[in-house]
């Protein structure tokens, strides 16, 4: 029996749509504590308030943004949140103040919160049945290709400009061009015909027995969110590294991409402890390497420029360790939720990670005002060693005994 076709016309134009998406954000996301600081001369805690309210807003729009792409038709939710994410990118232009910067970086966590909802539900509705497992895999490697390249043209273009307003435009553009792509995107459009009526409950955005997993991933995407989002200034600030965040990026992206593959096999086995635990151990030291390098370096009197060595290896550990654990937790969390939980159990892990993102953006950046960017880091990867212990001594142990009542 033939295989149906995966890559076909409507696929490609999601993936599409995903790709420039992520590219649009990740091409400013390490511009930004530049830009406040610069043009604003914004503090350290002020940039990491600034910076978490666009996640904290994505984190509750995507709460509901599931029952909405569930009860109305899925192309024109699509076109409408897509719409208002494009045209958020050139409130960015006409910013004349901090307060104003603050409140349109805010808001835009809303659109890109549902975007990424709806989009990823017209993905498995284009999706062939028999190769939707694969295809979601796929969809995902477009994130991190974005990730990949955007903040390497992003930090390569600014180095030989020093021009934010160009930046926000070519975000601007990438962003428009993906809401062209999907609105030229032909599906049938019609409102479901088991429209349920809202009824307010914590199930219907959480899925309580998985909350050891969501708390367990609240802790990685503290780390996460504390790593990308200071990693440029702290490069030029500390280590002397002016140029060498795109790199970085890019470095973690590929460890990203190699990881994906090389889990995949596990993953069919149904090895998803085993594959949580590898990448949780790998992150743990890219984490360690990262912060404990240079200052081992500097305790030995070494010459600075050495310190390029564990800034570097630290980003290939970090991506390997990203890539195996985060579709191994994602896994983990669908394999303990029914048939029709499915849809709550990705909210849930998404909605924990980005709350953690969240607050290590906004921690983060306080701790670096009193503290300084040192000190960020050694928490950052303290709370990683903690997120470790958390998943050794109780959420494998939990997760396995979940398991096994799924499949009696």
């Amino acid at each position: 029996m033939q295989k149906e076709k995966l890559w076909n016309k409507k696929y490609n134009k999601v993936m599409l749509t995903n790709f420039t998406l992520f590219f649009s954000f990740y091409l400013i996301t390490p511009l930004l504590p530049l830009y406040l600081s610069e043009t604003f001369s914004a503090s350290k805690d002020t940039i990491g308030m600034v910076l978490s309210g666009y996640t904290l807003v994505a984190l509750i729009v995507r709460l509901f943004s599931g029952y909405m792409v569930d009860n109305f038709a899925r192309k024109t939710v699509l076109l409408i949140v897509l719409f208002v994410y494009f045209i958020f990118f050139g409130s960015y232009l006409i910013a004349g103040s901090l307060l104003a910067f603050t409140i349109f970086r805010t808001l835009h966590g809303g659109p890109f919160g549902a975007t990424t909802v709806a989009n990823s539900t017209m993905a498995i509705d284009v999706l062939p049945s028999s190769r939707r497992n694969e295809g979601i895999g796929f969809y995902g490697m477009s994130n991190n290709l974005a990730s990949a390249i955007a903040p390497t043209v992003g930090l390569f273009i600014y180095k030989y400009t020093h021009n934010f307003e160009l930046m926000f435009w070519l975000a601007f553009i990438i962003a428009g061009i993906g809401f062209v792509n999907t609105y030229t995107l032909d599906v049938k459009n019609e409102k479901p015909k088991d429209r349920t009526k809202f009824k307010f409950s914590l199930d219907r955005f959480f899925l309580t027995r998985g909350w050891f997993l969501a708390l367990n991933i609240c802790f990685f995407g503290f780390c996460w969110g504390v790593l990308s989002n200071y990693l440029a200034i702290y490069g030029k600030e500390h280590l002397g590294i002016t140029s060498g965040t795109g790199t970085y990026f890019l470095l973690l992206s590929i460890g990203l991409i190699v990881s994906r593959f090389q889990g995949n096999k596990a993953l069919r086995q149904g090895k998803l402890t085993q594959n949580a635990m590898s990448g949780i151990i790998l992150s743990t030291f890219g984490f360690g390497i990262f912060i404990a390098g240079p200052w081992l370096l500097d305790k030995c009197s070494c010459d600075a420029s050495l310190n390029y060595i564990p800034y570097y290896l630290s980003s290939i550990l970090i991506g390997l360790g990203n890539g195996h654990m985060w579709p191994a937790f994602q896994n983990m969390i669908i394999a303990i939720a029914h048939h029709n939980e499915r849809g709550t159990a990705n909210s849930t892990i998404l909605t924990s990670w980005d709350f953690g993102l969240g607050i290590g953006i906004l921690l983060g950046g306080v701790i670096a005002e009193y503290l300084g960017y040192d000190a960020m880091y050694w928490v950052m990867a303290a709370v990683h060693v903690i997120g470790l212990a958390m998943y050794l001594f109780n959420t494998q142990g939990n997760f396995l005994k979940l398991q096994k009542q799924f499949e009696k």
